[in-house]
């Protein structure tokens, strides 16, 4: 018996789903359930064939349990190294390389030093930075928001460079992105499951929470097309296996807003039946394909077309 487990935490709407839809399949041989676990050792397997991952980033224990169920075989999704290793200033470096268009942005050092470190540890940065530069770069309005995590948590819209510093104070030892604000007639949410499958969801992020998946607009097949190529791209590119791209159409250019989502929201509350009923499906069909293709002392982590390319010193895009 090969068991898909789930990994989550006070969510409850998508885990308990995807497990009654995997075992409502009845697949020979498979079947779902939550992850237990009561002690993890050293180099031992977890007991999984697959793991989908919806909690690691808020609890380091978990990311460790995973990295050594990963390293015995168990598929894990998402992949937890390079979950650890990504983040969303180098989603929009890698964008840049690969066509796909993204907001003007810079990474910045923490307004607070970081633990343990003096003045002297920053001995390579300029003081004070090219502000003036940055500025005339990023322009305003822009957004300021932290290089990783997610969740709209410590996100400002700014209008001036006054308000940048005022705001800039609050941040502590956060290191921000400043990314110029993308003023769109479109706005879409797109979820990409396996690097194939897609789910482009119209998306109002100026309404209420529980109103963001209800809109007016829909993408003509020309722009589903190409917002869909620009979604499998990003996606196999990062090599997630499960992840959301939000895609800000301004005069008529899909940009990439926020890409680096691995676990992203599913609850049925926000995103509605509909949406609900897609991702868990895919999400199931998916586990299962995952589940039957396992094989045992092997690497069943999916890689990304960045490190694969990188690992054999190929180009990273055509």
């Amino acid at each position: 018996m090969k068991k898909i487990g789930v990994l989550f935490g006070k969510e409850r709407s998508f885990p308990e789903a995807f497990i009654e839809r995997v075992n409502s399949k009845k697949v020979d041989g498979i079947m779902a359930e939550a992850v237990r676990i009561d002690k993890v050792m050293q180099g031992e397997p977890s007991g999984y064939a697959v793991i989908f991952d919806r909690i690691s980033q808020d609890v380091e224990f978990y990311r460790a349990y995973l990295k050594n169920a990963a390293l015995c075989g168990t598929t894990v999704i998402n992949n937890p190294f390079w979950w650890s290793a990504d983040e969303k200033f180098f989603n929009n470096c890698l964008a840049t390389k690969i066509d796909v268009p993204v907001p003007k942005t810079v990474i910045l050092p923490s307004r607070d030093l970081p633990n343990d470190t003096s003045e002297e540890s920053f001995s390579n940065l300029a003081y004070p930075l090219d502000w003036e530069g940055i500025f005339n770069y990023i322009g305003f309005p822009a957004y300021m928001k932290p290089f990783s995590g997610g969740g709209w948590k410590s996100v400002y819209q700014l209008n001036s460079m006054e308000e940048f510093f005022e705001k800039h104070a609050e941040t502590g030892q956060l290191v921000m992105m400043l990314q110029e604000e993308i003023k769109f007639e479109e706005y879409y949410r797109c979820y990409c499951i396996g690097g194939k499958y897609v789910r482009i969801m119209p998306y109002e992020p100026r309404n209420p929470h529980h109103l963001r998946y209800v809109s007016d607009f829909k993408p003509s097949a020309e722009r589903y097309k190409l917002m869909e190529d620009i979604v499998l791209r990003i996606c196999n590119y990062l090599g997630y296996d499960f992840n959301t791209v939000e895609l800000a159409v301004r005069d008529g250019v899909p940009y990439a807003i926020d890409f680096c989502n691995p676990a992203p929201d599913a609850d049925v509350n926000s995103v509605g039946q509909e949406n609900f009923d897609w991702v868990v499906e895919t999400a199931a069909t998916y586990a299962i394909e995952k589940a039957l293709e396992h094989k045992d002392n092997t690497d069943n982590l999916t890689w990304g077309n960045y490190i694969k390319n990188s690992a054999a010193k190929k180009k990273l895009y055509k």
